[in-house]
């Protein structure tokens, strides 16, 4: 009786296309997240060298 009424309802489910569009979005943002995890150990040199440059021109500026 229960799987009459789940088997109908089941095909909308699987035929319903709204979602589709979500679950695109959702892995282009995984793809994004993945690939500024790789690129992101290669970017904290980088960044931490500006960082100290920007400290010591900074500290030298104040001491004059």
């Amino acid at each position: 009786m229960v799987l009459r009424h789940f088997f109908p309802r089941m095909r909308g489910v699987i035929s319903d296309q709204q979602g589709q569009d979500m679950v695109e979005y959702a892995l282009l943002a995984g793809f994004v997240a993945v690939a500024g995890t790789a690129l992101l150990p290669g970017i904290t040199d980088s960044l931490s060298q500006i960082f100290s440059k920007v400290a010591s021109v900074t500290a030298a500026a104040a001491a004059k």
